[in-house]
C-alpha cells in the first residue's frame, strides 16, 4: 500500500529538529544558524524572501553563516537578489542553483558569477511567472520570510510592505514546507493578522529591523529638461490621445517627470479626470502633487515606500489600507492588476534592438526583469473592453468581424537615446543574446518582446509601432527616433519622412510642443522638500534624500 504522507512526515521531522532551538515557536537571533542547520537539507528548494524592497536580512545572514558541509547545493527560488548575502551563499557552496526575477543592486556581481560558472541559472522570471511556479514545479521546501511583528502563536503582521509574503507562505505551508519568519518584535497582540499563525512554524526576533530599500523615490531635483520634454510628449501624444485612465508606471526619472507634470502641463491641456486616475503602482512620492490636486482616484500597491506610511494612512480614499490605517500591499495581486486591468504600461530599459525587443541585460550587468514583462505585455486572456484598448487594437489592424477583434494593451518604452556614460540605448543586437550563448540558455533573457511594444518615446519623438505594416516600416520607425546612435544614423531619411507624414513618427513640433518649453518650472515639485510641503508634512523622506 502506498504511503501518501512521505512529505508530511519529512516536514514534521524538520520541525521536530528545529524545536530543539526554540521556545515554542520563538527562536532567538543568536540561534538562527543552529535552527537553519537543523531544518535545511542538502538540495532543498529555499525561498529566502528578497523582495523589491523588504529583505529577510537576519535570516540571510544566518544562512550565509551555515556550515557548507551540512547545508549545501540549495536551489534558491526568490524574487530579488538584493543583499550581498544572497550571492555569498553561492560562493560558499551553500547554494548552487538559482531561479529569480530581479537583481538591481547586485546586477554587476551576479553577471560575473553567472559568466564564471558559480551559479547554475534556471531562469530569469517575471514576478508572476515565478510565483506561479511556486505552485507547480518550484515549490519551496523551506521559506524564510520577514514581517514587522508576531505574537507567540506565530500570527504575523507584515505591515505596509507585505509584497511577496502571502504568496510564498501559501505555496510553502500548504505543500508540506517549513515557514520561518523573522520579525522586528514579538508582541502580545499584532495590529492586524496578515499571515495566520498556523502557517508559520518558527519566529525569529531579529537583531535589528529588516532592511527596506526606498526603491521608488526619485528626487525631482534630478529630473532633466530632456526627461521633461519626453514626459510632455507622452502625456500629449499617448495619454491624451488614447484617454489612458488605468495604468502602471515603471521606475525612473522619466515616469517621475510625467507624474510631476500632471498638475501643471496636463492640467493646462484640460486632461484632469480624463487620464491617470486609477493606478497599479507603488506609492511614488513624486505622485503626491497629483494626488493632492485631485488627479488620482485610486492606487493599488505592489509594496510600500520608505517615508510614505503617515501619508498613506491619511489618504484612505486613495490607497488600500486596513482598519489599522496601514497599507495592505500584495505583489501577486498588483501584478495581476497591472497585467489585466491596466490599459498602459510605460517604463524604461537599457537596450532596444531594431525590432523593438528590449532587455536590461548588458555585457557586465544582469539586472533581471521584476514585473516589467507582466506589466509590459499584451495579455491574450483579457476579455473586457475599454476605449484605449479598443483604439490600440484598431490601429494594430486586422480583418473580419470587429466584434471578434482583440484590443491591445499599450506598452510604451520611454528611453533616452544615450544612457549613462553615453552608452547608446539602441543597438543592432541585444547583449542578452551573448549571455544566452555563453551560458548555453535556450532563451535569451528579453525583458519585453518586440511584439508587445506599441510605442517608443525618446527625446526625438514618438514611434507608434502599432501603425507599422511591415518589418521594414517598424525598423525605420525605431531608427527614426534613435537619435545620433549608430542605429539612428543608419535610418533611411526618405522612409522616415514618409512615416512621419503618416503620423507613425511624431516629433515634438508635430504635437504642438516647443522643446524650449520643456523647463523645470513645469514640475509641480522641484525638490524632495517640495514634496514634503505638498504632503502637508506627512511625507517623511529617508535621511539620504534630505538636503535641508
Amino acid at each position: 500500500m502506498a504511503d501518501w504522507r512521505v512529505q508530511r512526515n519529512a516536514r514534521d521531522a524538520r520541525i521536530e529538529r528545529g524545536r530543539a532551538h526554540a521556545e515554542g515557536k520563538v527562536v532567538s537571533a543568536s540561534a538562527v544558524v543552529d535552527l537553519l542547520e537543523a531544518v535545511l537539507l542538502p538540495g532543498d528548494r529555499v525561498c529566502l524572501e528578497g523582495d523589491n524592497q523588504k529583505q529577510a536580512d537576519c535570516l540571510a545572514r544566518g544562512l550565509s553563516a551555515c556550515d557548507p558541509a551540512r547545508v549545501h547545493d540549495l536551489h534558491m527560488v526568490q524574487s530579488g537578489i538584493v543583499l550581498p548575502e544572497h550571492l555569498d551563499i553561492f560562493e560558499q557552496g551553500i547554494a548552487r542553483r538559482l531561479d529569480y526575477s530581479y537583481s538591481g543592486p547586485q546586477g554587476a556581481r551576479i553577471a560575473r558569477m553567472l559568466y564564471g560558472g558559480q551559479i547554475a541559472l534556471g531562469a530569469v522570471h517575471t514576478y508572476l511567472e515565478l510565483f506561479a511556479r511556486y505552485f507547480i514545479d518550484l515549490t519551496p521546501n523551506v521559506a524564510l520570510i520577514a514581517g514587522v511583528s508576531a505574537d507567540r502563536d506565530g500570527n504575523l503582521y507584515t505591515g505596509p510592505n507585505t509584497e511577496d509574503t502571502p504568496t510564498v507562505v501559501e505555496a510553502t505551508a500548504f505543500k508540506n514546507g517549513v515557514v520561518i519568519a523573522q520579525v522586528n518584535a514579538i508582541v502580545d497582540r499584532v495590529p492586524r493578522v496578515d499571515i495566520p499563525g498556523d502557517r508559520v512554524d518558527f519566529v525569529v526576533e531579529a537583531d535589528r529591523p529588516f532592511y527596506v530599500e526606498p526603491l521608488f523615490t526619485r528626487d525631482p531635483a534630478a529630473v532633466t529638461e530632456t526627461q521633461i520634454l519626453m514626459a510632455m510628449m507622452a502625456i500629449k501624444g499617448i495619454y491624451a490621445e488614447y484617454g489612458i485612465r488605468r495604468l502602471n508606471h515603471g521606475i525612473g526619472f522619466g515616469t517621475a517627470a510625467i507624474e510631476l507634470l500632471l498638475p501643471t502641463f496636463a492640467e493646462r491641456l484640460g486632461l484632469k479626470g480624463k487620464i491617470a486616475t486609477h493606478w497599479a503602482l507603488n506609492p511614488h512620492p513624486s505622485l503626491i502633487p497629483a494626488i493632492e490636486s485631485g488627479w488620482v482616484e485610486q492606487i493599488h500597491c505592489f509594496g510600500s515606500e520608505v517615508g510614505m506610511d503617515r501619508y498613506i494612512r491619511e489618504r484612505p480614499d486613495v490607497f488600500f489600507t486596513g482598519s489599522d490605517g496601514s497599507l495592505r500591499s500584495n505583489r501577486a495581486f498588483c501584478q495581476t492588476a497591472g497585467l489585466y486591468a491596466c490599459d498602459l504600461f510605460i517604463g524604461s530599459t537599457l537596450q532596444i534592438d531594431l525590432q523593438g525587443n528590449s532587455s536590461t541585460v548588458t555585457t557586465n550587468r544582469v539586472a533581471g526583469f521584476g514585473g516589467a514583462p507582466n506589466m509590459g505585455s499584451d495579455p491574450h486572456g483579457r476579455r473586457h473592453p475599454s476605449d484605449p484598448w479598443m483604439k490600440a487594437g484598431e490601429e494594430a489592424g486586422g480583418t473580419g468581424d470587429p466584434a471578434l477583434r482583440r484590443g491591445r494593451k499599450l506598452v510604451v518604452q520611454l528611453v533616452e537615446t544615450f544612457g549613462d556614460k553615453l552608452v547608446p540605448a539602441f543597438v543592432e543586437r541585444l547583449d542578452a543574446l551573448e549571455l544566452a550563448r555563453k551560458l548555453d540558455l535556450e532563451l535569451a533573457p528579453v525583458m519585453v518582446y518586440a511584439d508587445d511594444v506599441t510605442h517608443i518615446v525618446t527625446e526625438e519623438g514618438i514611434a507608434n509601432l502599432l501603425l507599422c505594416r511591415t518589418l521594414d516600416e517598424r525598423e525605420q520607425a525605431i531608427r527614426g527616433v534613435a537619435g545620433y546612435t549608430d542605429v539612428g544614423r543608419g535610418r533611411d531619411h526618405a522612409m522616415v519622412e514618409s512615416l512621419r507624414a503618416r503620423k507613425i513618427i511624431r516629433r515634438p513640433e508635430d504635437l504642438g510642443i516647443d522643446p524650449l518649453d520643456a523647463d523645470r518650472s513645469l514640475l509641480a515639485a522641484r525638490s524632495i522638500k517640495d514634496l514634503v510641503h505638498w504632503s502637508g508634512g506627512l511625507y517623511e523622506p529617508p535621511a539620504k534624500f534630505r538636503n535641508w
